[in-house]
């Protein structure tokens, strides 16, 4: 017997049932390869602090040549100790795990791109 439809013969359940699961396992692969295209995403925040960013949190996308980075900034007791202040989270270009330090301030920068989101600092 054929369909009114689309005249095509009409399928049993069970062939019906067949055909939607490998319709639905052929969109979650298209699914998977589309968000694999869209790359390794990173938080993006100018002052981010104890799990807040005190502006707005978005995100970048990494291109060629950058990383997700997370700027942590400390700032250094008359006894010389660090003690931290912020962060700051981005996408950075030839980005390098680096230490800077000033007679103010000392920057420790983290560099990943193994994850998405893997420049979200954690605490002690």
């Amino acid at each position: 017997m054929n369909s009114p439809r689309t005249g095509q013969p009409l399928l049993s359940s069970e062939k019906r049932a067949s055909t939607f699961h490998r319709q639905l396992l052929k969109t979650r692969v298209y699914f998977f390869l589309y968000l694999k295209d869209l790359g390794t995403m990173c938080y993006k925040c100018n002052k981010y602090h104890l799990g807040l960013c005190y502006e707005v949190m978005s995100s970048c996308t990494l291109k060629h040549r950058q990383s997700c980075a997370a700027e942590n900034i400390y700032v250094l007791t008359t006894k010389g100790q660090s003690m931290y202040h912020y962060s700051r989270l981005s996408c950075m270009t030839n980005c390098e795990d680096i230490n800077f330090l000033s007679f103010e301030k000392r920057t420790e920068l983290i560099c990943c791109k193994h994850s998405n989101y893997c420049n979200l600092p954690m605490g002690p």
